[in-house]
């Protein structure tokens, strides 16, 4: 049994999506950013770094998405592909959207991580949806119509994931047409939906 911390409309969606698509036994456990819980010493005490996801195991906790996704792949025996050249794009694309993807969403919401002028604050926030359009298009570019490899993968459902946000980056996924076709086939996925409609 696991126990997954989240917080709704995060990253965490991602490990919550790999666990209901796993089958995999777990216990949600949410975690409000409005009230602080993410600081609260409680909550320190299973992620010093104060953010989601987090994925207590019988063995210790895993914190970060990249190391989560695949750690819940590799336990269900789902979710990456078999051959190492696909292997090693569906890890690309997971660097990637927590690397840069993340991060330039990030940039609206926290630029306090990276600069203390608000002056600093409201030019990361107005540039954000442009280097938000940039992934789409590099995304874009790299997608062939289906999934990120031959066969779904956690590298789909971070990707997934971090798309959620893009309207509200004030970029129009329809633009994008193979990429719009991914979020399209993910939100058909009854675990995608489940996970979707708990989050908000």
């Amino acid at each position: 049994m696991f126990t997954l911390f989240a917080a709704k409309g995060t990253v965490a969606v991602a490990s919550h999506i790999a666990l209901e698509e796993t089958g995999l036994p777990y216990t949600l456990n949410w975690i409000s950013f409005a009230d602080g819980d993410q600081r609260k010493p409680e909550y320190l005490a299973i992620n010093p770094k104060g953010r989601v996801p987090a994925l207590v195991t019988d063995e210790g906790v895993i914190t970060e998405t990249p190391a989560i996704l695949e750690f819940i792949a590799e336990a269900a025996g789902q979710l990456m592909p078999k051959d190492p050249f696909a292997r090693a794009k569906t890890r690309e694309m997971l660097s990637y959207c927590a690397s840069t993807f993340h991060v330039n969403h990030a940039h609206k919401l926290r630029g306090s991580r990276w600069a203390d002028l608000e002056a600093s604050h409201a030019d990361m926030t107005a540039k954000s949806t442009q280097t938000m359009a940039d992934s789409c298009a590099y995304i874009e570019d790299q997608l062939t119509g289906g999934w990120v490899t031959e066969t779904y993968s956690v590298a789909d459902i971070h990707l997934y994931t971090i798309c959620r946000w893009l309207k509200g980056d004030g970029v129009d996924i329809a633009e994008y047409p193979k990429l719009n076709l991914h979020f399209t086939q993910m939100q058909a996925r009854a675990a995608v939906a489940r996970v979707s409609d708990a989050h908000g």
